[in-house]
């Protein structure tokens, strides 16, 4: 029976990104009773949509889906949100020591042959050590801990032969993890890269992680489970203080003091946001160290409107990466939606490049993009943006940062273990729906 004034569950859920309403899904089909207890004033998570006249709709978190992501895109045709596909019909640009570099294919003929063989020689090796590592327990690799305890800046200074590839494998812990190459183990770095199909699948537009987007935004995916769930499942603006576990089941209590008692808590958030909830008993000495040592990653998305799409007159794609150290952005796409209107590019920054940029202006910061795409794609035009929309997720207090967790040196053969043993109860429906990815 629960305790006066607690609110009985059969699940409590914390965190209504995807994760957590995906799960909160599953066990509501089940026949179970649950509720979800977001910190912010909406659903979604990391999948954040705006929506303004001005824009239409733009996804300034969480956008892109792929070939390999079956759940996400199985649960969006479930829930009747459509996808289309980038494009990248036209040439993609290279940018690199202020010049611009036109190409058909992922990166350019370069002059120096040697540069085209380092190229390979790096893509063929972080696929080749990938392939060691097992994606459910990436410490037991053959040499899981001389590779963790090596940087990716340590394994490019020893491994990489030309200024350019070793700005491009920076660029690619830019891009990929949104953190630099000194600050990322290599075990961990290519363990997701392995997760994500290969080198190739991560970084390519067409048959790669980039290549479709969701119409009308990412974020539907979350509002729609939202509605099949009910509001009265799924407490926003509800953060949580603290959570107690005994033989009886576990206590939730919120900040505002709502409290809730239940059999299971799923913890949906990114580790280093779990420090803040305070545990009784106390979480055990591993997993509370490695939530200390976790950090999310460094980025902002910025877009720049315009009256058409001039790059496509000069036929560009839109789409560009960058391995100038000077550009403020490392990579962008044309973010134009499928019926041609609001015609706009997007681009990340991301690492120290955001941690830099964050310190001008929003004027300024408008301008350096604009500056590199007047550049890269030659126009003038690229100086008269209409609208500007920009999104830095180091400020969000509920994400800490994007995309994703990052694991320094030492972390994954150390801490690594406790990412998978859970330190609360498991449903067990969840359990082995986990057991499947």
């Amino acid at each position: 029976m629960a305790n006066e004034g607690h609110q009985r569950k059969d699940a409590i859920i914390i965190g209504a990104g995807i994760s957590g309403l995906c799960a909160a899904k599953l066990l509501t089909d089940s026949g179970l009773d649950v509720v979800v207890l977001e910190a912010r004033d909406r659903v979604g998570g990391r999948t954040y949509t705006w929506v303004d006249p001005s824009v239409g709709y733009v996804d300034l978190g969480a956008s892109y889906v792929g070939p390999t992501q079956d759940r996400l895109l199985r649960i969006a045709k479930e829930l009747g949100v459509k996808n289309y596909r980038i494009n990248e019909d036209e040439r993609m640009v290279w940018i690199e020591k202020g010049k611009c570099y036109a190409h058909d294919d992922y990166y350019p003929s370069f002059w120096n042959p040697l540069i085209t063989l380092d190229m390979n020689h790096v893509i063929r090796e972080w696929d080749r050590i990938g392939d060691t590592i097992p994606v459910e327990a990436p410490w037991s690799a053959p040499d899981a801990e001389m590779l963790d305890n090596t940087t990716v800046k340590e394994w490019i200074e020893k491994n990489v032969w030309t200024e350019t590839i070793k700005n491009f494998c920076r660029v690619q812990c830019e891009l990929n993890v949104t953190a630099e190459p000194h600050e990322l183990s290599l075990l961990f770095f290519l363990w997701y890269i392995k997760q994500c199909g290969g080198f190739m699948r991560i970084s390519s537009t067409d048959n790669g992680g980039q290549e479709r987007k969701f119409v009308g935004g990412a974020q539907q995916i979350s509002i729609k489970m939202l509605e099949k769930l009910g509001q009265d499942r799924v407490k926003l603006e509800s953060p949580v203080s603290l959570i107690e576990q005994d033989d009886q089941g576990v206590r939730v209590t919120t900040v505002q003091g709502d409290k809730y008692e239940g059999k299971h808590v799923i913890l949906a958030m990114a580790p280093s946001m779990s420090q803040r909830i305070i545990y009784s008993p106390a979480l055990p000495a591993k997993r509370n160290q490695l939530i200390q040592r976790a950090p999310m990653g460094s980025v902002m998305k910025c877009l720049l409107y315009y009256k058409k799409q001039f790059w496509k007159d000069r036929e560009f794609c839109g789409s560009t990466l960058s391995v100038d150290p000077e550009c403020p952005f490392i990579y962008s796409l044309d973010d134009t939606k499928p019926d041609g209107s609001h015609p706009a590019l997007i681009c990340f920054v991301a690492a120290d490049k955001c941690r830099d940029f964050v310190h001008l202006s929003k004027d300024q910061r408008r301008d350096r993009v604009c500056q590199y795409y007047s550049i890269a794609f030659n126009s003038e035009e690229a100086l008269q943006p209409i609208n500007y929309v920009e999104k830095n997720w180091m400020e969000e207090q509920y994400s800490g940062g994007c995309y994703t967790t990052t694991f320094p040196p030492g972390m994954l053969t150390k801490y690594g273990r406790s990412v998978n043993r859970s330190c609360l109860t498991i449903m067990p429906a969840l359990r082995d729906f986990w057991e499947t990815r």
